[in-house]
């Protein structure tokens, strides 16, 4: 049976839309009642802005024949056990008849400050899909095959994310491929290596300017972490469990 992807380019644009439209939302309705953040605060205090995408993953679950699989959303009912920690709370949970399908985390990053949101999103990442395979290794989620777990960063398109960024390592140089890459840039390596490494079944990067609160643009920075490799991995990974 063929996988299906839900004409997932157009409902990526409408989550994109969405994201720009809730944040903005967000930070009116702040000012208007006089209790605005600081900054850019106001428009991530407010809510899931990526909940256009988790619609998406709910769609093409759906469509690959896990209709009745659990989905989780609700805060209550997302976390996993972990192996460092006692559990991790995630943004969306798939699972069937007692056993894990998939795991994702959806995040995003909005300017003038990019520099130590880049550094604190690596550690994240990197420190969580640790955590998730060493609880699996040691059997938290009983025998059961390898669940999908995936990591999605919808990124500002902007002068500051695409900028070349110096370094300061004063003792042993940097990797090659980081020297004097953007923001943009990096986010694609981080992406690239966690796949690499096995840390996440997908990892994908998409870019997006302010103006995409009407059109819904967004740029992807490389086949291996685009939406097109995250939505036919999921799909696949979906098909293959409802088809036990």
């Amino acid at each position: 049976m063929a996988i299906d992807l839900v004409n997932y380019e157009q409902k990526a644009r409408e989550a994109v839309q969405a994201f720009w439209g809730n944040r903005e939302k967000a930070r009116q309705k702040q000012v208007e009642s006089g209790r605005a953040d600081q900054g850019e605060r106001a428009g991530v205090t407010a809510g899931k802005n990526m909940d256009g995408f988790i619609a998406l993953v709910i769609e093409i679950v759906r469509a690959n024949g896990l209709g009745h699989a659990d989905i989780h959303q609700n805060r209550s009912v997302l976390t996993l056990p972990g192996y460092f920690r006692p559990t991790k709370l995630w943004d969306l949970l798939i699972i069937n008849q007692g056993r894990l399908v998939a795991a994702l985390e959806f995040k995003s990053q909005v300017g003038p400050s990019f520099g130590n949101n880049f550094n604190n999103r690596t550690e994240e990442a990197i420190g969580t899909a640790h955590d998730l395979w060493t609880a699996y290794r040691e059997g938290a989620f009983g025998e059961q095959s390898r669940p999908f777990v995936s990591w999605m960063m919808l990124l500002e398109d902007a002068p500051e994310s695409q900028a070349p960024v110096r370094d300061s390592s004063p003792h042993f140089p940097v990797f090659p491929e980081f020297q004097g890459a953007s923001y943009a840039q990096r986010y694609n390596i981080l992406s690239r290596k966690l796949v690499q490494e096995q840390l996440y079944t997908t990892a994908s990067i998409l870019t997006s300017p302010r103006s995409a609160i009407t059109t819904g643009n967004y740029t992807e920075l490389s086949a291996m972490t685009g939406l097109r490799t995250f939505v036919t991995e999921l799909a696949g990974h979906v098909a293959a469990e409802a088809a036990r």
